[in-house]
């Protein structure tokens, strides 16, 4: 019978095939199955180097082996010949010896030689191994904790990097975002300079599986440039706006020193403009005085006044359940984003701002952003947009949009509760 291994006195000893040996010995000691020994290994397998020739090796090995020979105890040893495993591998006996030579030095099987270098065994009536020279397995038994635990740290791995993959994601759509509104609306600021670091930092995104630490530091980059960005676009909207009302407030002096009339009086009433969204609530007590002050006011102004009060009824319906404290502390990811947009937000009327500024960055068209204010109500659709943005963050919802959408959906049926989803993640939270 030929052999691929050789005495333990004139085989070539190196610093693996010792390790094997001493994984070998706890093995003995170890009662782990055979079935939970291989799923170990093969879930980490190509993390610790194995191909997937030395694979097929080891199973067609494993295949020799017993239940019993897994026992505390035991050594699941295998002694079957050559041309035998080159027969159920297809391998060349040079290939042979070297996939079981990489599976001794990679520490997964050990080599047990007997003295004249030849492979063989015997069971007792019960079907133990009385004695065996040949391949030894036990380095898997006493490595399955081992290669459990790795698998469990790689999976933690995998996930760190696929949602640090979502923030550089968010981060890259925001920053084009931005980058092609400046353009298009030829805004003043460096957004040549600004334009070349993004190419820049987009030719360093990772083709292939990339270690966390890359990814993490490519996400700071990013970040510090979308930082850059927003600070030069708001900065540019800001002196924009102060150009446009200037020239506004000159327009409309020289319209009114045009068209006055000293012999007329103005009776007509003044209309404040607000920002607030529940800017009708605040002044519903006033509009209630006035109602009763003019009884006999003109049909189309009762109507008015009742379309109002429906609209504010409407808004407290829609917002009672939900506060601006509740809804960022429920959306870490969200409120993270927010204040770096726009500092402290007072009120909803600065989260309004925000979201739609925000918005982009998900993918949620501005058609599905305006169709959700107007079936919602802007408060509710603000909030259901954070929900939305923080859920994408997290890996929690695929299509932003369709999600957006589906509440809608819901609204509009009289299922959606948006503060049971928001008290729900405090919860999970909590936990």
């Amino acid at each position: 019978m030929s052999n691929i291994n050789q005495p333990s006195g004139w085989r070539k000893a190196t610093a693996g095939l010792a390790v094997a040996e001493r994984h070998a010995q706890a093995g003995e000691r170890a009662a782990v199955p055979k079935t939970q020994a291989f799923v170990a290994v093969k879930r980490v397998g190509a993390h610790i180097g194995l191909k997937a020739g030395d694979m097929l090796l080891l199973d067609t090995l494993g295949a020799f082996t017993q239940a019993q020979d897994w026992e505390e105890g035991q050594r699941p040893i295998v002694w079957a010949s050559n041309s035998y495993l080159m027969e159920q591998t297809g391998f060349s006996l040079s290939a042979l010896k070297r996939h079981a030579r990489r599976l001794a030095e990679i520490g997964v099987i050990a080599f047990k030689d007997s003295p004249n270098g030849k492979r063989w065994g015997h069971r007792d009536a019960d079907g133990r191994i009385i004695e065996a020279y040949g391949f030894d397995l036990s380095p898997l038994s006493a490595r399955a904790e081992e290669f459990e635990q790795l698998r469990a740290e790689l999976q933690a791995e995998r996930e760190l990097c696929q949602r640090l993959k979502r923030q550089i994601t968010v981060a890259r759509r925001m920053i084009r975002a931005r980058i092609e509104a400046a353009l298009s609306g030829a805004l003043r600021g460096p957004w040549t300079q600004i334009s070349r670091l993004f190419e820049d930092l987009l030719d360093r995104l990772p083709r292939r599986n990339t270690a966390s630490e890359t990814l993490a530091r490519l996400l700071a980059w990013f970040r510090e440039l979308q930082e850059r960005v927003e600070t030069n676009y708001l900065k540019a909207i800001r002196a924009d706006e102060v150009v446009e009302n200037a020239a506004e407030a000159t327009e409309q002096v020289s319209e009114k020193t045009q068209e006055v009339n000293p012999r007329e009086v103005i009776s007509e009433p003044h209309i404040l403009i607000t920002n607030q969204l529940n800017s009708v609530t605040c002044n519903r007590s006033k509009n209630e005085q006035a109602a009763a002050m003019v009884p006999n006011a003109p049909p189309e102004e009762k109507v008015d006044r009742e379309l109002e009060d429906w609209v504010v009824e409407t808004r407290k319906k829609r917002g009672a359940a939900l506060d601006l404290p509740t809804v960022m502390q429920a959306c870490p990811e969200f409120a993270s984003w927010a204040r770096n947009m726009g500092g402290y937000l007072k009120d909803w009327g600065d989260l309004h701002r925000v979201v739609g500024q925000l918005r982009p960055m998900i993918g949620v068209s501005e058609h599905a952003w305006n169709l959700a204010q107007d079936r919602l109500g802007p408060q509710v659709a603000t909030a259901a947009l954070v929900l939305t943005f923080d859920k994408h963050c997290a890996g929690e919802v695929a299509s932003p949009g369709g999600y957006l959408r589906g509440m809608i959906e819901k609204a509009g049926a009289g299922e959606l509760h948006l503060e049971r989803s928001f008290y729900g993640r405090l919860s999970g939270q909590a936990a």
